[in-house]
């Protein structure tokens, strides 16, 4: 059997600490991009083509890397095609995480221990299908099948959070909450498509934005909104961290040229994302929330793949843009004004794992514990290797123990054995370092207790007990 009781614990001290402090604690997922409104209407999925393959777009790169035509990744293809198209591609992604993924969430969901091919396919999909009409298989169901706790959506201030306010009326022991993802409001290159972006933020705040204090007061009221229904998250997604200098008279100055329909330079751009940036953090040191920085992702790359399918289909990448400056004029601006919130950095090109890591620890102040972390690996880093370097990195430089943990980062509602990828990598080194006398034997309970942390309690701490 390929993913058994031993899979990724090569000692019986890694085995010990997954079975003992890791196997059935929580999840709580900090940071996801699941659709709210299938939790709200407990959607019950017509296919596992759907459920598996529907936004996907880890599989869909394999798959074009296999040279599966776009009818049958993201095109009109019949469900059964495509998942025969997948079954052919997966056993080609043999050291691919999704080889290990793929069956990890086949044995978890559905009970399938067998590997998944070409020849076994079909059965499979029937077999998936005829699950999938049961109502314990619903969009609910599969989150608490998963033992999940609390999972956080990525969600717009403009979004009128409907369906987070239905699911919170129709309690099911699984708390979804929103995350604020205010990246619009940086997103100036395009001045029409901004302006058309703060209408409809104005109208979410119920008021006109003429000016730039309008625009702070808007997102002032907006993020009042999401606090009330219990969101406790800030996100951001960047291509380069900002970090030209600021007044409060050049961002007003570059608004009203926004509002006026004239173009911003290249530097005007910048100036003005770094002013933004610095006031949405500070609102979330006023709002008392934890805040996230993803760093690193150059996105649509394929042109032609963008103008037929829009975004988020497979073709974003790594950039080399450094970040070391901007981070520690940025960060240093918000400490020496005392409006530095809780904070996590992720980055998305191994070079900056020491320079990301560093650099939160710069500033760590002792109000509290673990108050600047150094990410979970992200992304194309969410793999093996990347995780073992994650956390080698900040076991290096850091506090491995005050770590916040794994999250999923996925549009998948079959993802959340991703939770338990992570737990038996950090329980397997653990372990190793055991076995080698790196990690004393008569602190195993202690090392039990920082397992669970990790794995669970610290990022319960962090984001939701303050």
């Amino acid at each position: 059997m390929f993913i058994d009781e031993h899979f990724l614990l090569e000692n019986e001290f890694a085995e010990e600490l997954f079975r003992k402090h890791a196997t059935a604690l929580p999840i709580i997922d900090y940071h996801s991009h699941l659709n709210p409104q299938y939790i709200a209407e407990d959607r019950q999925f017509s296919s596992i083509t759907e459920l598996w393959l529907g936004s996907d777009h880890y599989k869909w790169r394999l798959m074009r890397a296999n040279g599966i035509d776009e009818e049958y990744v993201t095109g009109k293809g019949e469900d059964l095609a495509k998942f025969m198209k997948w079954a052919e591609t997966l056993p080609y992604a043999m050291r691919n995480p999704l080889y290990h993924w793929s069956h990890l969430e086949l044995k978890r969901y559905f009970g399938i221990e067998e590997l998944l091919t070409k020849e076994n396919g079909e059965a499979i999909y029937r077999r998936c299908n005829a699950l999938l009409k049961e109502k314990e298989f619903s969009v609910r169901h599969l989150l608490q099948r998963m033992n999940v706790e609390i999972v956080c959506t990525t969600d717009d201030p403009a979004d009128n959070l409907k369906f987070h306010r239905q699911i919170a009326t129709t309690p099911f022991g699984v708390k979804v909450l929103p995350a604020w993802r205010p990246d619009k409001l940086m997103a100036v290159e395009d001045g029409l498509v901004y302006r058309q972006y703060l209408e409809k933020l104005g109208a979410a705040a119920d008021m006109e934005i003429r000016h730039w204090p309008d625009l702070l007061e808007a997102v002032d009221r907006r993020q009042r909104y999401f606090h009330q229904l219990g969101c406790r998250i800030s996100d951001h997604g960047l291509y380069a961290f900002p970090g030209a200098d600021f007044s409060e008279s050049a961002l007003e100055c570059l608004f009203d040229k926004l509002l006026k329909n004239q173009h911003l330079t290249t530097e005007e751009i910048e100036i003005f994302q770094t002013g933004m940036l610095y006031h949405l953090a500070v609102q979330n040191y006023r709002m008392g929330w934890a805040q996230q920085f993803h760093v690193g992702a150059i996105r649509n790359n394929n042109i032609r793949l963008y103008q037929l399918l829009g975004a988020d289909i497979g073709c974003d990448s790594i950039t080399d843009r450094p970040m070391a400056e901007a981070l520690s004029k940025f960060f240093g601006r918000l400490d020496a004004a005392g409006k530095l919130t809780r904070t996590i950095l992720y980055h998305l090109n191994p070079k900056d794992a020491e320079v990301m890591m560093s650099m939160a620890y710069n500033f760590n102040d002792g109000s509290e514990i673990g108050k600047m972390q150094y990410g979970a690996a992200w992304w194309f880093l969410d793999q093996l290797d990347g995780i073992i370097r994650q956390l080698n990195v900040l076991s290096n430089g850091g506090l491995l123990s005050r770590f916040v943990g794994m999250l999923t980062d996925s549009r998948s509602f079959l993802s959340f054995p991703r939770h338990e990828y992570f737990r038996r990598i950090l329980c397997n080194m653990l372990g190793n370092d055991i076995q080698k006398g790196l990690l004393p034997r008569e602190a195993f309970d202690f090392i039990g207790q920082m397992t669970e942390n990790i794995c669970y309690r610290n990022a319960k701490g962090y984001f939701f007990n303050s």
